[in-house]
């Protein structure tokens, strides 16, 4: 049978989502956590891999077995083997339809920017800091420009290996919190780096070094080394996966604006 799991996990100390031979990330934790209690070896299919120091509230994976086990057993099962900074929420059979990429609608990532002149010194890894003041207004109105179906060349890293550059963004949002400024951002999928880059540019225009209009001019020239800084992967945070209703998956409330 096949089997869906929302995942949360801190990817401070983890080295990104995908298996490397020789560092610590999260496949191969829930991998080996899974085999555990599956009694065999268990391969997991993700929702979208998540790079070094990138945190997640709501992955979704699946994998396949022919062990019989509860959903309450798959999740605590998985959790009594897992590492602290890594756990299983919720599990669920599904058919054989359901994949946990392929299937999915849209992605929700949340970019958390610290905007303080003095350095945090708690939360240092969920948040990005910027001591810069970022005027959110301006912020706002060059993010308009990449709402849409576009090319997104110049959002993505050059070793991005899609074939298709072109994403759609059906949401991005900023917003103030004192000093939290906060990118929320929906698209039916995303390039290597292409969250991080997106939150670079709209960095370089709230703090006042290009208008507006730059966030367009960089889209339009479809050159990534027109596109500035990449931003940090820290305050980058996989909220959600959207997949249709017809799946019965569960669909959690959103947690505080920090995470």
């Amino acid at each position: 049978m096949r089997v869906a799991l929302g995942v949360e996990y801190d990817g401070t100390r983890f080295y990104g989502w995908q298996l490397q031979p020789g560092t610590r990330t999260v496949q191969e934790s829930i991998e080996q956590a899974l085999s555990r209690v599956a009694d065999h070896p268990v391969r997991v299919i993700t929702a979208g891999r998540t790079d070094t120091g990138v945190h997640a509230l709501g992955q979704v994976i699946h994998f396949d077995t022919a062990s019989a086990r509860s959903d309450r057993s798959w999740v605590y099962g998985a959790n009594s083997y897992l590492p602290d900074d890594c756990g299983v929420v919720w599990a669920q059979t599904v058919s054989d339809e359901f994949h946990a990429r392929f299937s999915a609608t849209a992605r929700y990532y949340r970019y958390v920017i610290f905007n303080r002149a003095v350095r945090p010194g708690a939360f240092g890894s969920r948040v990005s800091w910027c001591y810069r003041p970022l005027n959110v207004e301006t912020m706002q109105e060059a993010a308009r420009h990449l709402i849409g179906a576009h090319d997104f060349s110049s959002y993505r890293a050059l070793a991005c290996q899609a074939k298709n550059p072109v994403r759609t963004v059906h949401r991005l949002d900023v917003a103030r919190y004192g000093e939290l400024v906060v990118l929320d951002i929906v698209a039916n999928a995303f390039l290597h780096h292409m969250v991080r880059n997106i939150a670079g540019v709209l960095m370089t225009i709230g703090a006042g070094e290009r208008p507006p209009a730059w966030a367009l001019e960089v889209l339009e020239a479809r050159d990534r080394t027109l596109g500035g800084v990449t931003a940090t992967p820290h305050g980058l945070t996989l909220m959600r996966v959207e997949y249709p209703e017809s799946f019965g998956l569960p669909r959690l409330p959103l947690p505080p604006v920090l995470c």
